[in-house]
């Protein structure tokens, strides 16, 4: 399979590489492994946030992903791919135990958003381009039909 060039754009997308991918991890779990927090499990959505959550604990040494859950427990640490508009955030802080020690991971924030003090990201978006991920090739062209 062919690997994106590192950053490929056009006026509506932005194609993040698999090298991209890895480097972003890695600056995330620098800045995880920095902090005085223990986390028990990683947990995240099916869309968007399974493929970083798995890179994520691989790197951070956590054997236990949780997907898809109704209750998140603040002693896991939650990945997803992008903060964007804030909605999937608001959707999962509603549902956490402990909100003031809850820690939202993503890959990027959208730039000129205001972000929640649990949000942690390895890259602001230069653009409001459309992320599309090596993982999400396909899913992107489908939306692109329907006119993203």
């Amino acid at each position: 399979m062919g690997e994106y060039s590192l950053v490929e754009k056009n006026s509506n997308s932005e194609k993040i590489s698999w090298s991209e991918v890895e480097k972003l991890i890695k600056i995330l779990s620098v800045k995880i492994n920095s902090m005085t927090k223990e986390f028990s499990s990683i947990s995240t959505i099916s869309r968007g946030g399974l493929v970083p959550a798995r890179l994520l604990a691989d790197h951070l040494g956590i054997d236990v992903i949780l997907v898809d859950q109704k209750k998140f427990s603040s002693d896991s640490l939650f990945v997803d791919d992008i903060y964007d508009s804030g909605n999937t955030f608001k959707k999962i802080i509603s549902k956490v135990d402990n909100p003031a020690e809850f820690l939202f991971v993503t890959l990027f924030a959208r730039r000129g958003k205001k972000y929640p003090k649990q949000l942690l990201y390895a890259k602001k978006t230069q653009n409001n381009a459309y992320i599309v991920y090596p993982w999400d090739k396909l899913e992107y062209k489908r939306l692109a039909k329907y006119s993203l």
